[in-house]
């Protein structure tokens, strides 16, 4: 499906090393693409661009030393970058948080193909983060789900306290810039943002956000205020 030795000689390039896992990815992306035709999960199915825009984006992110523990991949989708981080570090306890039902089925066939042990709440970020799954995660992630104001509240209050955010964005600093208010009120501090550039061009963020107090007990709202009015 992918092209093994190309992919390896482009995580090489960022010093990554993933011989041990292309079958997995490769793995990966059959059932990708296998799914695709019957639940839109990505417009993203040829070779390349699952390289790139999926797997190496995900890989930069999984390879950063901050993501470890357990880690929750806020609106998953298609397994970007949890399962994909899964794959590179073994070690995290990885749950996906998904509403969707049919994506859902989807991530559990790959996790089972794949044999990775993960977790599976099909909910929305700012519900579950009102049950059991608030403030319980090392690192949450999300990945193209909305703007930083709004991500942060999805995200912050399933991160436990010194615990980490890190948004992956293909532009940070107005965002940045808008959210500043956002991530103080529900009790982060911006502490680094890394840059890098995908082989064909485009650019990618990460954003990390450090959980330096509890989140107060309104936080997060429900999700037509989220949307319709951002914390300033």
């Amino acid at each position: 499906m992918i092209e093994k030795q190309r992919l390896l000689e482009r995580a090489s390039a960022y010093g990554l090393d993933i011989s041990g896992i292309l079958d997995l990815l490769d793995d990966y992306a059959r059932l990708l693409v296998e799914y695709n035709e019957k639940v839109n999960l990505t417009a993203i199915t040829d070779p390349e661009g699952i390289e790139i825009k999926h797997f190496l984006d995900s890989l930069l992110f999984a390879a950063q030393p901050e993501v470890t523990g357990r880690l929750v991949d806020v609106g998953t989708g298609a397994g970007f970058p949890g399962i994909v981080a899964k794959i590179y570090k073994p070690d995290l306890q990885l749950t996906l948080m998904e509403p969707t039902g049919k994506r859902v089925e989807f991530l559990k066939c790959v996790c089972s193909e794949l044999c990775l042990q993960a977790d599976f709440v099909k909910e929305r970020a700012e519900e579950a983060a009102r049950k059991q799954w608030r403030e319980v995660f090392d690192v949450a992630t999300a990945r193209g789900v909305s703007a930083m104001d709004k991500l942060s509240e999805y995200c912050l209050p399933l991160v436990k306290k010194n615990g980490i955010f890190i948004a992956m964005k293909a532009q940070a600093s107005e965002e940045l810039s808008q959210a500043t208010g956002a991530i103080t009120k529900l009790g982060g501090k911006v502490m680094d943002c890394r840059n890098f550039t995908l082989p064909e061009g485009s650019s990618r963020s990460l954003i990390f956000v450090r959980k330096i107090s509890q989140t107060p007990a309104v936080y997060p709202r429900n999700g037509g205020k989220i949307a319709k009015s951002p914390l300033k």
